[in-house]
């Protein structure tokens, strides 16, 4: 039997794997013992924190895009705190500084007006910059795509004494193996070296999803290496997706069977509501068990529990005919799904529950009615 199909696991129900992401967590520690890099979580794909007492056992802090993420890590995991945001305001800034030890700007006007303010309270600064190299596949995803608001490219930095930059961030990558960190480091090389031999500290952001089956972590482990050696930097990493990959899916229920040019299964989760990047990557989730429209005898349009017409998952086939009241367990769920949900329509928001090292199953937070109406006044 399915172990997410037992019955003290609800529906709807985010699962994370306690085993799973252990795994993962061991991975990162080795790649920072070998390389001397660091790694922190990113919170913006993963901010579970009832996993923080195991993560941070691991990785060294974590990483926030906003005051509130911020605020979450220094409550909840509780050790060194990064922030970077395309643009902050002054009431950010106030309440940033007491509670992070990096700050990185997105721009030269932000750089000039708040640097000195955060040198002051003790806060090591850095500035993002843009390598203009890209490697992400999804436009959405890409920061340098042309145009993109995000970074500084090495044009704007002529004539710019950067005498209190500490460090430079440089987020290029989305679900990216080693071997596009490597082309982004020439490019990062090619335009900024000047500046690496300069600063302290090197931040290569996200994407590195080095616990993906067949990523070469040997390779990983070598670039880093490398360029600690040649630029006597700190580096960091700040894995989102990488930390929670395949650490657990989102457990639903078949609620309804319609018929419109063949058969729909309506199920008590949402695409739009509770995996939004279904619509907007898009791509097609895995169902265990389940096959392409064509491999198996008996085939589903799979909708969502919305108004929303277009809140549509994909097509499937399965071995048996699907009723109300089976269950279904979409994998790898645990990464930017959390972040990105919302009580849009209302609709019921799955539980999120731990199913432990131990084999016991633990509902963490259950949502009521109460946390919908709270959302608004």
């Amino acid at each position: 039997m399915n172990k997410y199909l037992r019955e003290d696991i609800p529906s709807p129900c985010y699962v994370l794997d306690e085993a799973l992401l252990r795994n993962n967590l061991e991975l990162m520690k080795r790649v920072q013992e070998e390389s001397g890099a660091s790694i922190i979580l990113a919170l913006k794909g993963y901010s579970m924190w009832s996993a923080f007492p195991l993560i941070k056992q691991y990785l060294k802090g974590c990483t926030a895009s906003s005051v509130w993420e911020a605020k979450l890590a220094a409550d909840k995991f509780g050790s060194e705190v990064h922030a970077y945001a395309p643009a902050y305001k002054a009431e950010d800034i106030e309440q940033l500084l007491p509670i992070v030890n990096h700050i990185s700007f997105n721009s030269i006007t932000q750089w000039e007006a708040y640097s000195e303010q955060a040198q002051a309270a003790g806060v090591s600064v850095g500035l993002r910059v843009n390598p203009e190299h890209q490697e992400a596949d999804t436009e959405l995803y890409d920061p340098s795509a042309p145009g993109s608001r995000l970074g500084v490219r090495a044009s704007e930095l002529e004539n710019v004494a950067l005498d209190n930059v500490e460090g430079l961030h440089v987020h290029n990558l989305c679900e990216c193996d080693s071997f596009a960190l490597e082309r982004t480091l020439a490019a990062v090389e090619s335009k900024f070296g000047d500046l690496l031999h300069q600063v302290k500290w090197l931040n290569l952001g996200g994407g590195h999803l080095m616990t993906r089956k067949g990523y070469d972590v040997d390779h990983l482990i070598g670039q880093l290496k490398r360029l600690k050696a040649t630029y006597d930097l700190e580096i960091i990493l700040e894995p989102g997706s990488a930390v929670a990959w395949q650490t657990g899916p989102l457990v639903c229920e078949v609620v309804d069977i319609v018929e419109n040019q063949g058969a729909i299964a309506l199920l008590d989760i949402s695409a739009t509501a509770h995996m939004p990047d279904v619509l907007e990557m898009p791509y097609r989730p895995h169902i265990e068990g389940a096959g392409l429209p064509a491999d198996k005898p008996y085939r589903y349009r799979l909708g969502g529990n919305s108004c929303l017409a277009g809140d549509v998952i994909g097509e499937y086939s399965f071995d048996e005919p699907l009723k109300p009241g089976d269950r279904l367990v979409f994998a790898d769920m645990m990464h930017y799904t959390m972040v990105k949900t919302t009580f849009f329509n209302g609709v019921q928001h799955p539980d999120i529950g731990i199913l432990r090292e131990d084999g016991r199953f633990e509902v963490v937070r259950h949502f009521t009615y109460e946390d919908f109406s709270a959302r608004l006044s």
